[in-house]
């Protein structure tokens, strides 16, 4: 059923946008984090454990305040396959939309060779592992500051991605 509400938002990105509700980023304390860092938003860090329980590769977040106006954070990781991405993609969907968050749109899905989901202060990107060696948004983003990933994150498969 998951892959049903991700469809829907790719096919009516209009109805999906009324229901989005931006919310600003709030302090994350010792009590809501689950250990996650600390400035970093508690729909980031849901969004974070999201990707790492589907066994996302390679978890990066990258700060575009002082670079950017669009967006305040990107969350960009990989999978393996086309059917990991689309899983890791609707995981974060899920676990947000369970939060009362939910995406303004979701771009690729269908394809999932590069799936956006925007939430409009943050972006995740999810690609298949050979498109995000080719797009290298690390390289094109280089001038952002790199966030450090939360412990309960930072144990996953993220280091096992090969760099070609």
């Amino acid at each position: 059923m998951k892959e049903n509400s991700i469809k829907e938002q790719v096919l009516h990105p209009e109805q999906t946008a009324k229901a989005a509700v931006p919310v600003k980023a709030r302090e994350v304390t010792e009590e809501n984090s689950d250990n996650c860092a600390e400035e970093l938003d508690e729909r980031i860090c849901a969004a974070l454990r999201a990707a790492s329980d589907k066994k996302a590769l390679d978890i990066v977040v990258l700060d575009l305040r002082e670079v950017a106006s669009f967006t305040d954070y990107f969350i960009i990781t990989s999978g393996t396959n086309v059917r990991q991405v689309q899983a890791i993609a609707d995981e974060v969907v899920e676990q947000l939309k369970k939060q009362g968050t939910r995406a303004l749109r979701v771009e690729g899905y269908n394809t999932a060779e590069w799936v956006l989901v925007d939430y409009g202060d943050f972006i995740i990107h999810v690609f298949e592992d050979k498109a995000r060696r080719f797009y290298d948004l690390e390289r094109l983003w280089r001038d952002a500051k790199q966030i450090s990933l939360p412990p309960d994150v930072a144990g996953s498969d993220s280091s096992l991605r090969s760099e070609q």
